[in-house]
């Protein structure tokens, strides 16, 4: 079967935050975005079809997501996948990853405490720590000395990894994840992986759940495949809890602190059929949005020689320090996006990194076009 992925999806009066709520970022209703991380692509029609027959069925009633067909359609995955052997017992379920996240950080911290993140950082996570009042401690992707520094600290309680991280795209090697685990043990720090962008790690790159490195520490791992099949708007997140105690807290908490003990069943119907038959259009997916990165490697090459920029290891998004060309803010290039080439795209302050951009490349190829050369031409004014 053949997928189009072409053709655009006119998504306006939608109530889509990327097109109608481009106002709650940049000032002008009418850009073309490339800002949140959704795609402009239908569900798979495998996905679709499984919708139907269960808003055909009409009723909706109260909902269990404990059942085997959904733990067994995870389990699956993981081991065709992933080649990893899952424990369903430990699965939990809720209604976004960080909700998730947030509910562990009250179990598993106290005000004040230490959490540990790498940067540039997805800005959910920083306002879910800082929501909670505790105490955000950023260290660099590849800054292991600081790292460790920061799980140093007697009141650091938790790391919270982004595998594959976002916005830079990078996937976790086996050496760095267990070198990770290792720091973790040795200085009594749990882990939250959220692992929502896992399925998009491109060919020759291979994402590694931390179901595999959690032996001897506080762990769970979050996720969700609203990313990779783009149902975000069905709101359904689901994880694996290690400890026994802690997964039996964990549902505890949501069931009946929470109230939402019964998800939404569509969001379930949802993963089951992505699970299940989705596979190969994710498959078509990734090589379509590598095909897109690549695009915008080879135009941001032409134009800037010096920059360097190449694809990420995962994702669709193009993660571009423009610190070469003495971008080093980002006042003056949003200016110039905005106000003449009429595009939104995320700048790198939002995570934590002036001067960067993330421009998100899951759309059809015709609109990537559009985004990366009217890039170009504002660098080019910005740059001189």
């Amino acid at each position: 079967m053949t997928y189009d992925f072409d053709t655009p999806v006119d998504r306006r009066g939608t109530w889509c935050v990327q097109w109608d709520g481009i106002t709650d970022r940049f000032p002008d209703p009418d850009l073309l975005p490339f800002t949140i991380s959704d795609m402009d692509f239908a569900c798979p029609p495998e996905v679709l079809t499984a919708l139907g027959a269960r808003l055909a069925h009409g009723v909706f009633g109260y909902t269990d997501w404990r059942n085997d067909d959904f733990k067994g359609a995870i389990r699956d995955w993981y081991r065709d996948r992933y080649a990893t052997e899952v424990d369903v017992e430990r699965l939990v379920f809720g209604p976004s990853v960080l909700n998730q996240i947030a509910q562990l950080l009250r179990m598993w911290t106290r005000e004040g405490d230490g959490v540990v993140l790498h940067t540039p950082t997805y800005d959910g996570f920083r306002k879910a720590v800082l929501g909670a009042r505790r105490d955000l401690r950023a260290v660099g992707v590849d800054d292991w000395a600081g790292l460790e520094r920061e799980l140093a600290r007697p009141d650091s309680r938790v790391l919270v990894l982004c595998s594959p991280h976002n916005p830079t795209g990078h996937v976790w090697t086996d050496a760095e994840l267990r070198r990770i685990a290792d720091l973790a043990r040795a200085h009594d720090v749990a882990v939250i992986s959220d692992e929502i962008h896992s399925d998009l790690a491109h060919a020759g790159r291979r994402h590694l759940p931390w179901t595999r490195y959690g032996d001897g520490l506080r762990w769970a791992l979050v996720t969700s495949g609203s990313k990779s099949f783009n149902f975000p708007a069905l709101s359904g997140s689901y994880g694996f809890v290690g400890d026994p105690d802690d997964h039996a807290e964990f549902v505890r908490r949501m069931g009946h602190d929470e109230g939402l003990e019964s998800p939404p069943v569509l969001a379930l119907t949802a993963h089951i059929a992505a699970y299940r038959e989705g596979g190969r259009w994710l498959d078509a997916l990734r090589a379509y949005t590598y095909g897109n990165l690549r695009l915008v490697e080879e135009r941001l090459g032409a134009a800037f020689p010096g920059l360097g920029w190449r694809v990420p290891e995962a994702g669709y998004l193009a993660w571009i320090d423009l610190r070469p060309l003495g971008i080093t803010e980002d006042a003056g290039l949003q200016r110039v996006l905005v106000e003449e080439e009429k595009v939104a795209i995320m700048p790198g302050s939002v995570y934590g990194a002036p001067g960067f951009v993330r421009l998100n490349v899951g759309c059809p190829r015709g609109k990537a076009e559009a985004g990366v050369d009217a890039l170009v031409r504002a660098v080019r004014r910005v740059a001189g």
